[in-house]
């Protein structure tokens, strides 16, 4: 059986659709626009930021479980290399792809339970893919949070 693994698979492409549906409502001189150090609840990182960090987090997890490399995907994600919406939006549906191809290794909920290398010591599939989905969940909502507080700036 595949429930579990269909429900990872949903998650993640939902988290898919609503990163690329904020980045469409995000303007190119928004995307990359720093919240004022004044705002102290929050982080001093864009909507694009947290955009692409949300979405390396996964990448990294993809290629973790696929080729068993942890690269941290910073320096091709920088502003430099996607500096247009359509650029970062690019970058997203690459990313879809990866964790697709990483999710068509899993035959059964079972696979979920096997161990593998991870960066730092020897983790369990389900808990790399958890600990994706809530790394990547939680950099989504703040960029999220940045693009909601940018537009009532914009609107006052």
């Amino acid at each position: 059986m595949r429930e579990l693994i269909s429900s990872f698979e949903r998650r993640f492409e939902d988290l898919h659709l609503r990163r690329a549906e904020l980045i469409r409502k995000t303007g190119e001189a928004e995307l990359y626009l720093r919240p004022p150090e004044a705002e102290p609840s929050m982080l001093p990182f864009s909507v694009g930021e947290f955009v692409v960090r949300s979405a390396a987090a996964v990448e990294q997890m993809a290629g973790g479980i696929t080729t068993r490399l942890w690269d941290d995907p910073f320096e091709w994600t920088l502003p430099e290399r996607m500096p247009t919406p359509q650029r970062v939006l690019d970058y997203l549906l690459e990313v879809e792809e990866s964790r697709r191809r990483a999710f068509v290794i899993f035959k059964d909920d079972d696979e979920l339970k096997k161990t593998i290398p991870a960066p730092v010591e020897l983790r369990t599939l389900h808990d790399i893919l958890l600990e994706a989905l809530t790394n990547s969940e939680r950099l989504y909502g703040q960029a999220l949070a940045t693009h909601q507080t940018a537009s009532k700036r914009k609107s006052a």
